[in-house]
């Protein structure tokens, strides 16, 4: 065959090579808008390129923006008083809502006024995302060969490296170093616990559905939606601009039926079909199912795993000796049967949760080891600071509690942790701050509540709560089940009560309730009600007196409660312990972690990778020969051998392609260190090189060095810069690349 003959045959083998990849990419790029539309209900197409801008304090402190935004903060400033006054004079509810409904609309003016004077960041390529998270199986929608299921993702081989490896640093940096007591508990909870807990009651949303297709859209979010179209539309007036306004504001605080009024009022249809739209229907969120053939226990899929800790307090205290404060901690999935699930890993229906349940004393909240973080700088986001139009702040977390922005040193100290581990595993730092709950957000038992919210591409995202929860829960379990969920406190000197020992006579059924509603009244409780029975109407036929103690009324005299009353001395008090609840997202955390770390090289906008840090990076090294070669086998086996011995998690690539194409391949799965055995490897002194996935720099070791080399790397022990300086640069294999 001639050379022209040659050159020919390469020709078109090259354009079928070339077709075919373009099918593929065709097909890829199929699933991604596929995968795009399950994100966004109602919208023509989904953004490509979202701008990400983040708060730049240098900015804000221009003297030429400050003027422009000045007037919006004083208006939020004024607002966020109105509120205020208007709480502390008890104003009716209804009130209340629509000026915190006021203070939210002035707010989003400023913070989108904010935004959009800030330089801009960074453009993320969404659309190169999600080919790439599908492209390389990280995660995908569940049962996509039947058409997918909304709000169930499967992670595959990266993702669930990925996932194992977050939650294996996640026990080591709070189980393993704060010495938590993990439990496992079940999934399916019985329905009284979750009555108990106010589940049952108010972990609803109202929703519709479309008549024809059934699809189902929560309904708030749906008119809310639909206004803010008509708000926008140059051809309403401005009197119907200001009333969809008005029902914006009021939208949180409104029942089904005022909701009902405003889908029928501006003939509001399905948003993705035109359809009409069936009426409003509560919907509870828990899934529910039955315990046992017979159906009769109704239970339902947990839709958190902190109830598991705090029915199982009194024997976690037992273990604990007795002593406070102590924290339980528990990893596990949780369900939430989200009416309208979208923005991918965001939003689902079935999650994993990592829950710490610190147990403390109410009136001492101080935390041993507080004085190690205190100094941590961190973005905190105040009520305040959101009441009166201003940003955050960076402040280290021990002013922040010294000056009561944060309640107590044992809430401080957890959201310093949450930082420290955030930072660890590679979360942008300048995308992460801290963001307290206002008072209308706020639950009605908490204390303090702060979320760890991440940027990405679809803005501000909850990742992390931490919240002070009070005594709420095992208070409430422990009325429910008669248990005494309580911890005993050392009191700092003996101390002498007066006791009073009462005694009731059998009143049947009554008995058990009369005796212990007795044992609840002070000496003058009883004392008051021997006096009511002297004083009261008796019934002549038995002798006995109707009186109300508690809530409940007996038929009683005088004999049934015979007053004794005694000195003792005691040297511990009984306490409903607090507990401090930091509760992490996991299925967010790994979706901002792939965003933060998402990158495209220069020059090269079809070369993606992830930047991961090798701590949590889904395989640490991959090993490969220079060439299909025999003679390369026997040392990348035997140094595959090595790494796995050491428990460096690592792959052989001996795949066809030139070796650059194969260092991209390990990019996109975030590889961070790539080993490759050439013809230098085979003579003595042996060596390969290894390549760093971010700068793609590479430097000559030793075969005898490398496995400990990679090992140290990878566990954050030593860093590329000094590995860099103590061996060679090589650089003859860049221009592979």
């Amino acid at each position: 065959m001639s050379r022209l003959q040659c050159l020919n045959l390469k020709l078109v083998i090259k354009q079928i090579l070339t077709a075919g990849e373009n099918k593929v990419q065709a097909r890829l790029s199929a699933n991604t808008r596929n995968f795009s539309k399950l994100s966004n209900w109602g919208t023509k197409k989904s953004a490509t390129h979202v701008k990400i801008v983040n708060y730049h304090p240098e900015t804000m402190a221009d003297a030429q923006v400050e003027q422009i935004l000045a007037p919006l903060r004083e208006a939020v400033k004024k607002q966020g008083q109105v509120v205020r006054s208007m709480k502390e004079s008890n104003a009716p509810d209804m009130e209340v809502k629509k000026a915190v409904g006021e203070l939210k609309a002035l707010k989003k003016q400023l913070d989108d006024k904010e935004l959009a004077l800030q330089p801009p960041s960074e453009t993320f390529n969404r659309s190169k995302f999600a080919d790439l998270m599908i492209r390389r199986f990280f995660y995908d929608q569940s049962f996509s060969i039947y058409g997918g299921i909304a709000g169930l993702y499967d992670f595959g081989p990266m993702g669930c490296a990925l996932k194992s490896n977050i939650l294996e640093q996640w026990k080591r940096f709070f189980i393993l170093e704060e010495q938590m007591l993990e439990i496992d508990c079940s999934m399916l909870t019985p329905e009284r616990v979750l009555e108990t807990s106010g589940h049952v009651e108010k972990f609803a949303d109202t929703m519709v559905k479309d008549k024809k297709t059934g699809e189902c859209f929560r309904l708030d979010h749906l008119i809310k939606s639909r206004l803010e179209t008509l708000i926008k539309d140059k051809k309403q007036t401005p009197e119907v601009k200001e009333e969809c306004k008005d029902i914006i504001i009021k939208l949180d605080g409104m029942t089904t039926q005022q909701m009902s009024d405003i889908v029928n009022k501006f003939n509001m249809k399905s948003p993705t079909t035109g359809n009409d739209l069936s009426e409003p229907v509560d919907f509870n969120l828990m899934f529910a199912t039955q315990i046992g053939p017979t159906g009769d226990q109704k239970g339902f899929l947990r839709p958190e795993t902190a109830q598991g800790i705090f029915v199982n307090f009194k024997r976690l205290l037992e273990f604990n000796q007795g002593r406070l404060p102590f924290a339980a901690a528990q990893i596990g999935n949780a369900f939430r049967n989200e009416i309208s699930p979208r923005s991918g890993l965001l939003r689902v229906r079935e999650f994993t949760m990592a829950e710490i349940e610190h147990f403390c004393d109410p009136s001492d909240k101080s935390h041993s080891k507080f004085s190690d973080v205190e100094s941590t700088v961190m973005r905190l986001y105040s009520a305040c600071n959101q009441m009166d139009g201003q940003p955050p702040v960076d402040i280290t977390i021990g002013q922040a509690v010294s000056k009561g922005m944060v309640a107590n040193q044992t809430l401080g100290y957890f959201m310093a942790r949450i930082y420290m581990f955030m930072m660890k595993i590679g979360v942008n730092k300048e995308k992460l701050r801290f963001r307290q709950h206002m008072s209308n957000e706020m639950a009605h038992y908490a204390v303090d509540c702060w979320d760890a919210e991440c940027l990405t591409s679809y803005g501000w995202v909850e990742c992390i709560g931490c919240a002070d929860r009070s005594a709420y829960d095992l208070t409430k379990h422990g009325e429910e089940t008669k248990q005494r969920l309580v911890a005993e406190r050392k009191l700092p000197a003996p101390k002498t009560i007066q006791v009073t020992g009462l005694i009731g006579k059998t009143l049947r059924k009554d008995s058990k309730d009369f005796v212990e509603k007795l044992s609840k009244l002070s000496i003058n409780g009883v004392k008051q009600l021997h006096e009511f029975i002297d004083n009261g109407k008796s019934d002549p036929t038995t002798g006995l007196t109707l009186c109300k103690i508690g809530d409940k009324e007996f038929q009683i005299n005088k004999e049934m409660i015979p007053l004794k009353s005694y000195s003792k001395t005691i040297h511990v008090e009984e306490i409903v312990p607090n507990v401090i609840e930091p509760s992490f997202g996991i299925g967010r955390i790994i979706y901002t972690l792939l965003e933060h770390t998402f990158k495209i090289r220069e020059k090269d906008e079809q070369r993606t990778y992830l930047s991961l840090p090798p701590l949590v990076a889904p395989l640490k090294c991959c090993v490969l020969p220079l060439l299909d070669n025999d003679k390369f086998t026997p040392l990348v086996s035997m140094l595959s051998k090595s790494l796995c011995l050491k428990g460096v998690s690592n792959k052989i690539d001996d795949s066809s392609g030139s070796v650059g194409r194969r260092y991209a391949r390990t990019d996109e799965i975030a590889v961070p260190y790539c080993i490759t055995v050439d013809f230098d490897s085979l003579v003595e002194p042996q060596s390969v090189t290894i390549r760093e996935r971010d700068s793609m720099e590479q430097i000559r070791v030793p075969v005898a060095d490398v496995v400990d080399l990679v090992y140290n790397l990878s566990q954050g022990n030593t860093i590329w810069n000094v590995a860099k300086a103590k061996y060679p640069i090589f650089e003859s294999q860049q221009t592979n690349e």
